[in-house]
């Protein structure tokens, strides 16, 4: 039986999902729990940016039953677990320690207060002045629903706990009308009210409100549990409009406008890089800085489109260089070194989140995030 001061496997994941749902992430990617089981008990976990041999050994060191990564280490089918590569030896050693391995990548990536949000404000960016730098679209719905006036209201408040009614820095939006509706309960109906056979006005409100597309199951049954009627009159549009809180990258101000110099080490210090490759200097001081997390080469023509005086990400190929064309300083930090903080956020996140309903678990970041990729 499960132990109740800890959580299991599938809390964890859900905690995740809760926070960056896996309907966020890219079509290539393969976040989520990867290795173990659902129902196992977690008392202690480690975070850190890759899942390898020496984080699963580290994991067994320290009494850990699940690591949690920003990279999964899953990412194509795995034929055969033979020990023949790095992949297949971690994930047998999880495998052989009853260690789950869960991931969250490229939907952390998306969400506002993920991976790019926590980069800006390690080097230096406002946070007040932070937007999404490429919002998804495809993520939102229009709802509407028709309620006896009299149970609106009641009918409003559930939806909107589901997580419909969000705009921006809004909650509760939504559009009323009020109106007349009809209709006739046919034989074996169970009318809230009105006779079997005999058509019925009543005086109702429609209701229109947006929901994003992750909490749209959940603002379904919140609206079908609060409202009176056996049958609920609604419909459901896709929309056309971006979602300003999720998508790639962000931008934002600085404090202070910075001397590009100034501002490069103040990032490498920052992020502890050995180097930055860049672009040639603009000439003007950095006051706006646009980021991304991890590869970040296809957002160039939005963090120009931005305004921003200088673009921090990585994995720059030579010749992308030349798009910056003296428009923005393209700042390459390196892979590892723009995102191995988010081991922070995901740490801070759980503990947050279990404190209360579970004291027992504990969760850690792991002693070294170990960067393949090296320096002399």
């Amino acid at each position: 039986m499960q132990d109740a001061q800890s959580p299991s496997v599938r809390e964890i994941l859900n905690a995740l999902d809760q926070w960056a749902p896996r309907s966020l992430q890219a079509s290539y990617d393969n976040s989520g729990h990867l290795v173990g089981l659902p129902n196992a008990e977690v008392t202690k976990a480690i975070v850190a940016l890759d899942c390898t041999e020496a984080l699963i050994a580290e994991a067994v060191e320290v009494g850990a039953q699940a690591v949690i990564v920003h990279h999964p280490i899953i990412f194509k089918g795995l034929k055969r677990l033979t020990g023949s590569g790095p992949i297949e030896r971690t994930v047998m050693a999880a495998l052989k320690h009853d260690i789950a391995i869960l991931a969250i990548h490229t939907n952390l990536d998306h969400v506002h207060t993920g991976v790019s949000q926590h980069l800006a404000r390690c080097i230096g960016v406002d946070p007040s002045t932070l937007q999404i730098l490429q919002p998804m679209r495809d993520q939102l719905y229009s709802l509407t629903f028709y309620t006896p006036e009299d149970h609106a209201d009641a009918v409003e408040t559930a939806v909107f706990a589901a997580g419909a009614g969000y705009v921006g820095n809004y909650d509760e939006c939504a559009f009323r009308t009020e109106g007349e509706g009809s209709f006739r309960p046919l034989a074996g109906s169970n009318p809230f009210s009105g006779t079997a056979g005999e058509q019925h006005r009543a005086a109702e409100r429609r209701t229109e409100v947006v929901v994003p597309k992750w909490r749209l199951a959940a603002v379904q049954a919140a609206m079908q549990a609060a409202h009176p009627y056996e049958e609920v009159a609604h419909n459901i549009v896709a929309l056309a409009n971006a979602h300003q809180q999720v998508g790639a990258g962000m931008v934002g101000n600085l404090p202070e406008p910075m001397e590009l110099m100034a501002f490069l080490d103040q990032a490498k210090s920052a992020l502890s890089a050995p180097l930055i490759r860049h672009t040639a200097p603009t000439g003007l001081p950095i006051r706006r800085v646009a980021v991304c997390g991890g590869s970040g080469s296809f957002l160039l023509e939005d963090a120009v489109a931005s305004g921003a005086d200088l673009y921090l990400t990585a994995d720059f190929k030579y010749h992308e260089f030349q798009g910056a064309d003296g428009r923005i300083v393209i700042a390459d930090v390196g892979h590892f070194e723009s995102e191995w903080r988010t081991g922070e956020i995901i740490t801070s996140y759980l503990t947050e989140h279990f404190k209360d309903n579970f004291p027992n678990f504990a969760v850690h970041l792991a002693r070294e995030n170990n960067n393949p990729v090296h320096y002399r």
